[in-house]
């Protein structure tokens, strides 16, 4: 019967334990929030326009043309991946295939491969906070698309990006197809 008792308080605790750090997390996403909800208020102009798409919040800076990217649409873009604490600086870049950014930030690549990235928003191995950010994005658009870790790498650190960080993504699309 002790033994019982034991199991039973054990389980209590992991729990209990368990339940605290999911509502730590959630009180993490949400200061995370109210940072790209400062940084946006703060970096918005009469030009400028923002969307709002599970999760993500997307500031386009200068509009493209043409049809907006659909759920299962194709795009091609440059982008500066950034640890998002509050700003977009070179300091958190973290990386980028757009060439002036990283000469700007003396960021030296070991395959210095600027190429357009190309995908389909269907890609599994895209972030769910980037797919989202994406949706509407139009060719010739430029845009900042900023999350949540929730949205990101979640509980997993990647290379050099931290557990449950926010994410900021400059975005120079180059091209978008529907077919």
């Amino acid at each position: 019967m002790n033994r019982i008792i034991k199991y039973i308080v054990l389980l209590a605790c992991v729990i209990g334990m368990s339940s605290c750090v999911k509502q730590k997390l959630e009180v993490e996403y949400t200061n995370q929030e109210n940072k790209i909800d400062s940084y946006i208020s703060k970096a918005k102009k009469d030009t400028m326009t923002v969307t709002y798409n599970g999760g993500s919040t997307r500031l386009t800076i200068k509009q493209g043309s043409g049809e907006p990217l659909e759920k299962n649409g194709a795009v091609s873009f440059y982008y500066a991946g950034y640890v998002f604490n509050g700003s977009i600086t070179d300091a958190n870049l973290f990386g980028t295939n757009h060439k002036e950014t990283a000469e700007k930030a003396k960021w030296d690549l070991t395959d210095a491969d600027y190429s357009i990235y190309e995908t389909d928003l269907s890609d599994a191995r895209l972030l769910e906070g980037i797919k989202n950010g994406l949706k509407g994005v139009r060719a010739g658009e430029e845009c900042e698309i900023l999350f949540t870790g929730k949205y990101g790498f979640g509980n997993s650190a990647f290379g050099i990006i931290p557990a449950n960080s926010a994410l900021a993504f400059k975005i120079w699309v180059v091209g978008v197809s529907n077919d």
